[in-house]
């Protein structure tokens, strides 16, 4: 029973925060107090208003920004694990959230890649947000780093 309803936690954030429709309400009401979100593009987060925080400013430089569940989401006590698809177009203002570069206002780049998350939930409250994803795929649609 626990893992179904934990399933059903990781749903809901999943799809108000990655999915196409950012509903930045349903932050105050899954995230602990001291929740954290960690994912090599965005760095560390802790608190509901830190990570929301970035995401607004995510989803403003990428209006379009959309990821969705790819494959089985998988529950055992207290972890749920998936693996996710997706990305979006920089049309809004400049961007400096990443760990190497920036974007230009409006640079039309666009990112699609992939990834794996495991959230952490303890009492109904979402407590962990770890992520990996392909940074060095997405980093190199933006144009923020060069490999060759």
């Amino acid at each position: 029973m626990k893992t179904q309803v934990n399933k059903q936690i990781v749903g809901t954030w999943f799809n108000a925060i990655w999915g196409e429709t950012y509903a930045p309400e349903v932050i105050n009401q899954l995230a602990a107090p001291n929740m954290v979100m960690q994912y090599p593009i965005h760095g560390r987060h802790v608190g509901p208003e830190a990570i929301k925080a970035m995401l607004d400013r995510l989803r403003e430089a990428f209006p379009d920004l959309k990821f969705w569940v790819i494959g089985d989401i998988i529950a055992e006590g207290d972890y749920v694990f998936g693996r996710w698809e997706g990305g979006g177009t920089h049309t809004g203002p400049e961007f400096k959230d990443l760990p190497a570069g920036k974007l230009p206002e409006n640079s039309g780049k666009k990112i699609h890649f992939t990834g794996m998350t495991i959230f952490k939930i303890v009492d109904g409250k979402i407590v962990e947000e770890i992520g990996e994803e392909d940074a060095l795929k997405a980093a190199l649609q933006l144009g923020v780093v060069n490999i060759f």
